[in-house]
């Protein structure tokens, strides 16, 4: 089939809050396809959703699952006319190079919602297309080529997602699980890659910007400075700050033990709870926050007060888009300030930064001084094996090993 040719897609996965039944949303959601000529795409789509209302765990968990299954779908039904059970390993490789180089007409320049309201109707947002392709500055389309964590999460949850289905009796072979040299798309590392991380400097330029911005515009920007802290001094993530439909953390999730200590009730990955340490410092911030919103000094037990209302309006902060654009702000300001003052080397990390990238910094600065088991229940790691990667004495020791040696030896 010829790529300017090629069907144009509409969402087919709302937000499970808007799915009453399986059934009933499948068939309204199928009739928008009138064209699909594949018999079984009513059962692929209602067995779809049940898999995603069972594995239903944290935002990005869902969004996740969502984006790799509903691509999968549109790939199969509209351009290999095949149903989920058709589907061979050729078909899942070709399916992942299509990944990789998406045309034009599945791909979007920004993200937007699926579906819109309308007259009280949930309706198709016709701006949105599966793949984002977002151009840089000079209006240059940058390449679609996945990265490896990519690949590597597209192929975890398509394979989760064959396995629930063949243990529904629904199908009877993982095709993922038949693609034996993943490696043509995977690179096997002999090393461990480095943690990306903010260098102390850049911290420091980025704390002061955001104090700076508090000081001179409180309104807006005492949040801001709170939620770098949060992201910094706890390691957070963000779907850990906002609101959704399972969690909405509160100013109560803040508690005291028995021994006068502070700690932070965090709803992580997987649905996960746990419980982290709140340092001094965290909580002189968090004492300025509170004082800035008209607060108490320190929480009450069951305080519902949103830990990130909106600026505007009442509630909590629901999209975390909205504090990655704070952040990404914040690190553009630093920037900006590092290479006035003639740091332009030392700030060029800062233009590709992402968010992640202060939970990162966080963690490899205590585990310098603070034992590897209490950084990893703060971090919510599930092995020790990751909070050990943010150890990289070893690396030290092995470059320290080599800085000297000479290109011309003295053999004498």
């Amino acid at each position: 089939m010829k790529r300017r040719h090629l069907p144009v897609p509409i969402p087919l996965i709302d937000q499970l809050g808007e799915i009453n039944s399986p059934l009933a949303y499948s068939r309204k959601v199928l009739k928008q396809y009138s064209h699909i000529s594949v018999p079984d795409a009513f059962d692929d789509l209602v067995h779809t959703i049940t898999f995603l209302q069972a594995y239903d765990g944290s935002t990005a968990t869902f969004n996740s699952y969502r984006r790799e299954t509903e691509r999968l779908l549109q790939w199969s039904w509209l351009l290999q006319q095949k149903s989920l059970a058709e589907l061979t390993r050729q078909d899942l490789e070709s399916y992942v190079l299509f990944c990789q180089d998406p045309p034009p007409a599945w791909t979007g320049q920004k993200q937007v919602a699926r579906f819109i309201s309308r007259n009280g109707e949930r309706v198709v947002n016709p701006a949105w297309k599966p793949f984002v392709s977002k151009p840089d500055k000079l209006g240059n389309a940058p390449s679609m080529a996945l990265s490896q964590k990519s690949l590597q999460a597209l192929f975890a949850v398509l394979s989760t997602y064959f396995n629930f289905l063949i243990q529904e009796d629904y199908l009877r072979l993982n095709p993922v699980s038949l693609i034996r040299q993943k490696s043509k798309f995977l690179q096997r590392h002999a090393y461990q890659e480095p943690v990306r991380r903010l260098s102390n400097l850049q911290w420091d330029f980025i704390l002061e910007t955001v104090e700076a911005l508090a000081n001179q515009q409180p309104a807006e920007h005492e949040r801001t400075l709170f939620v770098m802290k949060c992201l910094f001094g706890m390691y957070l993530r963000i779907s850990e700050l906002v609101a959704d439909e399972r969690s909405a953390p509160v100013m109560g999730d803040f508690q005291q033990d028995q021994d006068g200590h502070w700690w932070l009730r965090v709803v992580g990955k997987g649905n996960k709870v746990r419980m982290v340490t709140v340092s001094d410092d965290m909580l002189e911030a968090l004492k300025r926050y509170r004082s800035h919103l008209g607060l108490p000094p320190m929480p009450y037990v069951g305080e519902h007060t949103p830990l990130l209302p909106k600026l505007r309006g009442r509630g909590p902060v629901t999209s975390t888009r909205q504090v990655r654009y704070l952040v990404q702000k914040c690190f553009d300001l630093a920037y900006e300030r590092m290479v006035s003052q003639g740091l332009t080397d030392e700030a060029q990390e800062l233009k590709v930064s992402t968010v992640h990238w202060l939970r990162h910094t966080g963690i490899s600065e205590d585990v310098k001084f603070r034992p590897k088991e209490h950084v990893r229940e703060d971090a919510g790691h599930a092995s020790m094996a990751t909070t050990d990667r943010y150890i990289d004495t070893e690396m030290r020791e092995r470059h320290a090993s080599a800085r000297h040696k000479k290109l011309k030896p003295d053999f004498e």
